[in-house]
C-alpha cells in the first residue's frame, strides 16, 4: 500500500487567523449535520477540515496532522456521522452493535469527543456511547448493552468490555484514531493494534487517523490498517504556533517558586495553566499557590476521574485562575481563553512542549508561554529549540522582582493507585491470567 501525495496546508491561507473560505454549507453534508453546524455557529471550515473533509466525503481514507485546537475532532466527526447517515448499515447488524468506533489516549479527550458528538447530534438521531476508566462501569456497560452506533472510548476500558462480549466490532463502518502518537506514548498501542485485527478489512470500512505529530510509528500504523489513505498535514510557519508570545528565564533551583509567584504578580493572567514534570513537584507547586492567595486546581495522573472532573469544570468556568498539571493535561483538553502557561519544569520530550504550550492561543486567539530552564531540566532547551526550529528569547531573572514566598498549603492525602490500575483508569482485565509467585 502507498500513500497519496501529501496534501499541505498553512493557515495563512484561511479568511483570518485561523479559517479558510470554505463554508461547510458547500460541502455535501446531510442536512441534519448542516443544522447541527448552524446551531453551534460553525461556518466557515479551518484548515485541517478544509484538507480532510472533501477527501473523507469522497469515501476515501485521510491521516491527518495539525496542532491541538484546529479542528480535527469536527472533522472526524463529520465524516463519521455522514457516513452512517447516508449508507446502510452492514446486512448482518443487529441494531445495536457499534457502527463507528472512535478510540481516544485519555479519559478526559474521549468526554470532549463526546460533548462534541451530541453537539453535532442535535438533529441526527444517531446513539452516542462514550466509555472511559475512572468511574460508572455498570452504567458505560448498560448504556452499551442498550444499543450503540458510536463508540468512543478509551482502551482500558474499551477492551474489557469487548473481552466480555460487551459489544462486538463486526459491523463496525467507521474506525478513528485520535490522537494516535499518544497512544504510542502511554503504551496503549497493543490494544489498539488488537481493535484493528477485529474490525472489518479496510476496504469495507471508512478509516481516520489524526495526530498532532505524525511520527514514523504513526505512519506505519496507518500503512499497515488504513486503506490507502491520504496523508494531510497542515504546517504552521513554526511548529509552536505564530500566536504564542514564548520566552525563557534561567532560575536557579530556589529561585523557580519567587520568580512564578513574581511572574504572577506582574502579569496578573486571566486563566493559566502551569505545568510541571512530576505529581511531587504539583503538590508542592499547587501549595505555595494556594498559600499565597492564588486559588488553584491540581491536577495529576492520580487525581480520581469524578473529581477531575470537577476541578476541570471550575477551571473552565473561571472560578480558579491556576491548575497545576502533569503532562496528562497536556493533551486533549479543549479549554478556552487560557491566557498564559507555564513550564515550571522544561519538559524532557520536545513534543510535549509544543502541546503544553499548545494550551494556549486556541481557535485564533494569542498567548503567552514562560518557561523555566532550571538546573534541572535545562538540558532539554536546545533539543526543544531544534524541535520548534527557532530560538527562544531570553529574559534575565534578575529583571523580576522576586516574591518572598508564604507558606505552603498543604494538599489533602489522596489514596495511592492500585498497582494493576490502567493508565487510562480503565477497569483490570481480569481475562489475563494471573501471575502465579514461584514456590
Amino acid at each position: 500500500m502507498t500513500f497519496f501525495p501529501i496534501i499541505k496546508g498553512n493557515a495563512s491561507i484561511s479568511m483570518s487567523a485561523h479559517l479558510t473560505e470554505l463554508a461547510f454549507k458547500s460541502l455535501a453534508l446531510h442536512e441534519s449535520l448542516q443544522n447541527g453546524l448552524e446551531s453551534a455557529g460553525f461556518e466557515f471550515c479551518t484548515p485541517i477540515q478544509a484538507q480532510s473533509l472533501p477527501i473523507l466525503l469522497a469515501g476515501r481514507d485521510v491521516a491527518g496532522q495539525a496542532q491541538t485546537g484546529t479542528g480535527k475532532t469536527i472533522a472526524f466527526l463529520l465524516a463519521a456521522f455522514q457516513r452512517l447517515l447516508e449508507d446502510e448499515p452492514f446486512k448482518n447488524w443487529d441494531g445495536k452493535q457499534p457502527r463507528a468506533f472512535i478510540l481516544a489516549p485519555t479519559r478526559e479527550l474521549a468526554i470532549q469527543i463526546a460533548n462534541d458528538a451530541h453537539l453535532l447530534n442535535k438533529s441526527a438521531g444517531l446513539r452516542i456511547v462514550v466509555a472511559h476508566g475512572g468511574k460508572d462501569y455498570e452504567k458505560q456497560k448498560s448504556a452499551i448493552l442498550a444499543g450503540v452506533d458510536i463508540l468512543i472510548g478509551t482502551p482500558g476500558r474499551l477492551l474489557d468490555y469487548q473481552k466480555q462480549g460487551v459489544f462486538n466490532l463486526k459491523q463496525v463502518q467507521v474506525v478513528i484514531l485520535d490522537e494516535a502518537d499518544r497512544m504510542f506514548d502511554l503504551g496503549f498501542i497493543k490494544d489498539v493494534r488488537y481493535f484493528l485485527r477485529r474490525v472489518p478489512k479496510p476496504s469495507e470500512r471508512l478509516g481516520m487517523l489524526f495526530s498532532a505529530t505524525m511520527s514514523y510509528k504513526v505512519l506505519e500504523l496507518a500503512y499497515e490498517h488504513m486503506n490507502n489513505p491520504q496523508k494531510i498535514q497542515i504546517e504552521p510557519e513554526k511548529v509552536s504556533g505564530d500566536r504564542i508570545e514564548e520566552s525563557v528565564y534561567y532560575p536557579a533551583n530556589d529561585e523557580k517558586i519567587p520568580l512564578l509567584l513574581a511572574l504572577i504578580k506582574r502579569l496578573e493572567p486571566k486563566r493559566s495553566i502551569v505545568f510541571v514534570n512530576t505529581k511531587h513537584v504539583a503538590d508542592k507547586v499547587w501549595g505555595y499557590l494556594e498559600g499565597n492567595g492564588y486559588q488553584s486546581a491540581l491536577l495529576s495522573g492520580d487525581v480520581p476521574q469524578k473529581k477531575r472532573e470537577s476541578l476541570l469544570k471550575h477551571f473552565q468556568d473561571g472560578e480558579f485562575h491556576f491548575m497545576v498539571a502533569t503532562d496528562v493535561a497536556a493533551r486533549g483538553l479543549h479549554i478556552d481563553q487560557v491566557s498564559h502557561v507555564f513550564n515550571y519544569d522544561l519538559p524532557q520530550d520536545n513534543e510535549d512542549y509544543v502541546h503544553r504550550i499548545g494550551r494556549t492561543a486556541r481557535a485564533g486567539a494569542s498567548g503567552v508561554a514562560i518557561s523555566f530552564a532550571c538546573e534541572d531540566y535545562a538540558f532539554s532547551l536546545p533539543d526543544i529549540e531544534i524541535y520548534i526550529k527557532h530560538k527562544l528569547p531570553v529574559v534575565a531573572t534578575s529583571i523580576e522582582v522576586l516574591e518572598t514566598p508564604k507558606p505552603a498549603k498543604r494538599p489533602e492525602k489522596r489514596p495511592p493507585l492500585a498497582r494493576h490500575k490502567r493508565n487510562d483508569g480503565g477497569k483490570p482485565n481480569h481475562s489475563r491470567r494471573p501471575h502465579k509467585p514461584r514456590k
